[in-house]
């Protein structure tokens, strides 16, 4: 089974995509690795820092690997949080209920509650770099519902379901995800790129 390296250290990023991908390829996390450094995030969009991630990995690790960078993007605010929707709340740190709370806070009185999930994926594979999007239209709902997930999940609606990610259990979830879409389309090259190898 192919193996790839997932240039993240968050555990509910890297279960959701091991999901996705499982019996396709193996995905080993950056603690497999033995890589613990904070990998510099500081480009302005997510393309960017997504391949920023990968670069760092493939160029100290050298190993064939993936980054993500996942942002949502609300009409009425401009495209915010965007770049910085891990770290909306506070610059230094990631504190998803201070992210949810302040994203609420900024559309009290708002009637336009539009929003998009977008994740950019950056593939190096042998030396050449490659990238995959997936993006989910939806709505910012008045309150949180739902318990499952991470991060928005309980402030995101997709538009085909009505309710929130955090309302519909992480099988459901993975099948629509901004994440998932990207992962597949991912997967969908990695599969064509074996099939001609072969």
């Amino acid at each position: 089974m192919k193996q790839l390296v997932f240039a993240t250290n968050n555990a509910h990023k890297l279960s959701e995509v091991r999901a996705i991908t499982d019996g396709y390829f193996a995905i080993l996390s950056l603690d497999d690795i033995g890589c613990h450094d904070d990998i510099p995030e500081t480009a302005d969009t997510l393309e960017g820092n997504a391949l920023q991630k990968a670069r760092y990995i493939a160029e100290r690790y050298h190993v064939n690997c993936f980054a993500d960078d996942t942002g949502l993007e609300v009409e009425a605010l401009g495209g915010q949080p965007g770049v910085h929707t891990a770290r909306y709340a506070y610059p230094d740190r990631h504190d998803p209920e201070a992210n949810t709370r302040k994203l609420l806070d900024e559309l009290k009185g708002q009637t336009n509650r539009h929003a998009a999930f977008r994740t950019v994926i950056a593939l190096i594979l042998d030396g050449k770099e490659y990238t995959f999007e997936g993006r989910v239209d939806g709505t910012i709902p008045l309150q949180p519902t739902g318990t499952e997930g991470f991060g928005y999940d309980p402030v995101f609606a997709p538009d085909e379901t009505g309710i929130t990610f955090a309302s519909m259990g992480v099988e459901a979830k993975n099948r629509i995800s901004h994440r998932a879409r990207a992962v597949q389309a991912l997967c969908r090259f990695l599969m064509k790129a074996d099939e001609q190898k072969g």
